[in-house]
């Protein structure tokens, strides 16, 4: 039943108009950030590590928790429409398997986000910007803790969207969220940070920095992404216990 419900969420995506928020958005941070590493070089070095500070300064810290809740309202788009819930309710399906299909959905798509910021990197590093040799490889690392640390953001928003019928309020709160997420791990250090959901992937990809903020305290992140995953799962698993009571 899992593998059926992935299925159908797979194919939910072919051919939506989700993707156009996925290849603008990191669009738009990337020419951002690249015209301001550019119009900066006062302060700036001309490497690639403070290009990178640039293009994450506005894709982690303001686009990309808004971003997810964007793909999560859309992908519980059908399910809010009519009585569809109820017919989700009593269906053979169980419900959570349903939003763990959501919830892969959305993580493949936040990966792919990822791939699709690191390939917009490099090709403004290296024709726009002129930018020697290539990017160091300690940022594959940074980009593979973002997609770790971007997975409490989509079990929360995913559970949000779930029990929200607004497509806005998901977004909003999203954009409440990463502005919050950059102020705990700004005004509290990386300790404050590692304990709130919405800063972890801002630390895990490095935002705005071009030393590791991380270094020492890995551990420490993999274990809080790992637990705060957990927790929005079992949350979602609640509400929808509740409401399959209800119906």
């Amino acid at each position: 039943m899992l593998l059926r419900c992935i299925r159908a969420e797979n194919r939910k995506l072919r051919g939506s108009a989700i993707w156009l928020v996925f290849f603008v958005v990191p669009l738009i941070s990337c020419l951002y950030g690249t015209v301001n590493f550019l119009g900066n070089q006062g302060m700036l070095s001309f490497t690639w590590y403070d290009l990178w500070t640039q293009h994450t300064l506005f894709y982690a810290l303001f686009f990309f928790a808004p971003m997810v809740g964007v793909y999560a309202a859309y992908l519980w788009r059908l399910e809010h429409l009519g009585r569809n819930w109820n017919l989700i309710m009593s269906a053979p399906v169980r419900p959570l398997y349903l939003f763990a299909a959501k919830a892969l959905a959305l993580a493949k798509l936040v990966a792919f986000t990822q791939g699709w910021v690191f390939l917009l990197f490099l090709l403004c590093g290296r024709l726009w910007a002129r930018l020697p040799g290539w990017p160091p490889a300690q940022i594959f690392l940074w980009l593979l803790r973002g997609v770790a640390g971007s997975l409490p953001i989509v079990a929360l928003e995913l559970g949000l969207a779930m029990a929200i019928r607004s497509f806005a309020v998901p977004v909003l709160l999203g954009l409440a969220g990463g502005v919050s997420g950059m102020l705990i791990a700004s005004k509290g250090g990386t300790r404050a940070g590692l304990f709130w959901p919405y800063s972890l992937m801002q630390m895990g990809m490095n935002s705005n920095k071009a030393e590791d903020v991380l270094a020492g305290s890995a551990p420490v992140f993999w274990g809080a992404c790992l637990v705060w995953t957990a927790v929005f799962f079992a949350a979602a698993a609640l509400w929808l216990r509740a409401r399959d009571v209800e119906a």
